[in-house]
């Protein structure tokens, strides 16, 4: 049950999300076009979770992916269905107010 938590939010080892923001990693904001037009981070790309399963084309299977939402449970399962889909290195950012410079 632990695991799967640390897994929904995002827990484990710590990753430096500036460094790979810095190094060109793709910052998907999965959260709807209403939260996303209320703030985000400059450069996200908005991929609501519903809708992200039909614009994996818009996304690369070997390209650094950080996911990002408004809590960090909606990005965990950005993160799973990535990874179920081929993606191999794909981080759950949190909440994206998290990844603010």
């Amino acid at each position: 049950m632990l695991e799967l938590l640390k897994n929904l939010f995002g827990f484990g080892p710590k990753v430096d999300f500036k460094a790979l923001l810095a190094d060109g990693a793709t910052l998907v904001d999965v959260r709807t076009p209403a939260e996303f037009k209320d703030g985000h981070i400059t450069g996200a790309i908005n991929l609501p979770l519903q809708t992200l399963g039909s614009n994996l084309n818009k996304l690369k299977k070997d390209q650094v992916i950080i996911t990002c939402c408004r809590s960090g449970s909606r990005s965990g399962m950005a993160r799973r269905q990535l990874q179920a889909a081929g993606y191999t290195q794909v981080y759950n950012g949190g909440p994206w107010t998290s990844l603010k410079a």
